[in-house]
């Protein structure tokens, strides 16, 4: 589908990357792997044609479409969120007026048996079958099935844009390019604004399209679950790795173990032959074999070893002072602006706990921080615990460095004391080592900001850490060692994240937001989904999302349970539990059926689309007859689908 040739780009002295030849083909799922900076976001634009290489090729047939979804992009906000993601269906809609017209010409004449209006009368018929062709009956349907599924209420459709923040737009932006049903799909950093219920239903998504997909990430259960191949980008080369991200870290592993072995070895051949040179240089009878030497050193091409492992990030938070037994107690906390966002929030986090805040956006994670850290008023009461001294890192802490300054200057300007002796090394650390600190915040990438602004963090001791969403652009062993700083940490921590990876095995606590409640569950992330993927919930924050393992942390007006609404054994006995769960096996082995019927379908769909594509093939009736057909049987599959997944959503619901 794209060829990609002799690739090299470069800025600076030293290229990004050189020499990179690969073929994306139909229904590759492919990682774009490599440290913060190494060149993917560059790559991808290059892809799409947003950007010129300095030498080399990229070959894209005429008839293959690209969907690219930067980091960041400018928004419109002069429509409503249904107008705007209607836009990715212009081409449709362009056919649509041109059937009309067609329509009205063959209204408005009466000369039926000339040849021009027999010719007229087949071009509508063709343009006809070929709307239908592209599924425009079905649009709308498909448009709020996929809205839905990235996290909005069918409340929010007429919406202006303008009332949401950058992340809910962006969101926006990736239904489009989804609708579009591009054959490149070009994803880069998808899953930054998405909650765990979105990235879920997304990588369904991605696994059901019949579209080539090429992604940058640092969720590292996202791509694990996404990829079939991993192209890493490394010392200045892309090196293709025809296997999904977790064996790839594998074969990587072993991949710089051989460097290191041939490095070694190149090593000692050059001592070898500097120490012949130095011995003999100034003996006649050894001038032509120094000779020799000189000119075999010469030619040596010196063996790189992966840069990522070369500079490991060290992380560690300075000591704090111990502060009181419990940092924060929330006592029937609400807050509304318009609307109320959460109500009886009780909450009581005790020191040394690290806990994480999850839910779909907008539903008060950032709001509760916002309230902990005295930003905004609130009702009820908030209560932060003795000694205690807050590190705060926001979403937006990237964003808020001043761009003219140098690496080094940004540290330099906050750092105090004795730390203004150890800059350097921090920066080391931080792989801002070398020249790199020199570097202006305006050239930096997004990932090596929040690096930056996460060293800001690290410069004061702290013994309650609030971390809201600190793994956006992090490279993953920026994040590894972040994780395990925090294990290390002697204070409390709260962690608002979407990103599973991080969180397991970081926090032993899950505080769940939605539909204006706050539920405590105990244990760790995949603890919390698992009871989720039980009960079969719908949505973050639904009345039945209390998990069997989790306890209520705001139990709405009267503060109580009911007793049938946590004992699946007291609404049924053992006998009709069992029998319940056979017919849940038997809905999602249909579903499942159905599912593949349709994976099949468009399989189909998409192989009788690039034959009707050929100019001699688009008169052929044999292949628009079947393509017809095979549309309209996909439909009813689709609400079979729809039908028999809402059947065992009604049977799980019967089950909890």
């Amino acid at each position: 589908m794209i060829s990609v040739e002799g690739l090299k780009v470069e800025f600076g002295v030293k290229p990004l990357f050189s020499d990179a030849s690969f073929v994306i083909n139909p229904r590759d799922r492919i990682a774009l792997v490599g440290k913060n900076g190494a060149g993917k976001s560059t790559l991808l634009k290059i892809l799409c044609g947003q950007q010129k290489p300095t030498a080399g090729t990229v070959a894209v047939p005429n008839d293959t479409t690209i969907g690219y979804l930067p980091q960041v992009m400018r928004l419109q906000d002069d429509t409503t969120v249904r107008e705007e993601t209607q836009k990715a269906f212009a081409n449709v809609t362009a056919m649509a007026e041109r059937v009309e017209r067609l329509e009205r010409e063959m209204n408005e004449r009466t000369d039926y048996e000339s040849d021009d209006y027999m010719a007229l009368v087949e071009r509508y018929t063709m343009e006809h079958e070929r709307y239908l062709m592209m599924g425009a009956a079905h649009r709308e349907a498909e448009l709020e099935r996929t809205l839905i599924g990235l996290g909005f209420e069918r409340t929010d459709f007429e919406r202006p844009t303008s009332e949401f923040s950058g992340g809910w737009r962006m969101r926006i932006e990736l239904a489009k390019i989804l609708l579009q049903k591009p054959d490149v799909l070009l994803l880069d950093e998808p899953t930054n604004h998405l909650d765990i219920e979105s990235i879920q239903w997304l990588e369904q998504f991605l696994a059901q399209s019949a579209s080539a997909v090429v992604l940058v990430s640092h969720d590292r259960a996202f791509i694990n679950n996404v990829s079939n191949r991993t192209l890493e980008i490394s010392c200045g080369r892309v090196v293709d790795y025809r296997v999904k991200y977790d064996e790839y870290v594998t074969l990587r592993r072993e991949r710089r173990e051989q460097q290191l072995r041939a490095y070694e070895n190149q090593q000692k051949e050059i001592a070898d032959m500097k120490a012949f040179i130095e011995r003999f240089r100034y003996q006649a009878t050894k001038a032509v074999q120094v000779q020799q030497k000189v000119k075999q050193l010469e030619k040596i091409v010196p063996i790189e070893v992966d840069e990522v492992d070369n500079s490991a990030m060290h992380l560690k938070f300075p000591p704090c002072l111990r502060s009181g037994d419990y940092p924060i107690i929330c006592d029937e906390v609400k807050k509304a602006y318009n609307h109320v966002v959460f109500d009886h929030v009780n909450m009581t986090i005790k020191r040394g706990e690290k806990v994480a805040f999850v839910g779909k956006n907008g539903e008060g994670k950032s709001t509760l921080v916002k309230c902990i850290m005295g930003e905004i008023p609130f009702d009820g009461q908030l209560k932060v615990g003795h000694n205690i001294q807050i590190g705060y890192f926001a979403q937006n802490q990237a964003q808020l460095l001043d761009e003219e300054l140098t690496v080094f200057q940004t540290i330099d300007n906050v750092a105090k004391g004795d730390i203004r002796l150890r800059i350097n090394d921090i920066l080391g650390a931080f792989m801002f080592g070398g020249e790199n600190a020199d570097k202006k915040v305006k050239v930096l990438s997004g990932g090596e900001r929040s690096r930056l602004a996460m060293i800001k963090l690290l410069l004061e001791p702290v013994n309650l850490l609030i971390l809201d969403e600190p793994t956006n652009h992090l490279d993953m062993v920026s994040k590894d060692v972040l994780k395990e700083a925090i294990r290390a940490f002697d204070g409390t921590a709260i962690v608002v994240s979407h990103d599973r990876e991080f969180l397991d095995g970081l926090v032993t606590k899950v505080y769940e937001f939605g539909g204006g409640r706050v539920r405590e569950h105990l244990g760790g992330i995949y603890d919390f989904l698992q009871s989720r993927k039980i009960q079969e919930l719908s949505q973050l924050g639904s009345n039945g999302s209390n998990g069997s393992n989790g306890t209520n942390g705001a139990n709405g007006a009267n503060g109580t349970n009911k007793p049938n609404e946590t004992q699946p054994s007291q609404k049924t006995s053992y006998a009709e539990h069992k029998e319940q769960q056979k017919r849940i096996a038997r809905a999602e082995k249909a579903v499942k059926a159905s599912e593949t019927k349709i994976e099949q379908m468009e399989a189909r769909l998409k192989e009788l689309d690039e034959l009707l594509m050929v100019p001699e093939n688009a008169s052929d009736m044999t292949l628009v007859t079947e393509y017809t057909s095979t549309k309209r049987a996909l439909d009813e599959e689709v609400e079979r689908w729809e039908q028999l997944s809402t059947e065992l959503d009604s049977l799980a619901t019967t089950v909890t």
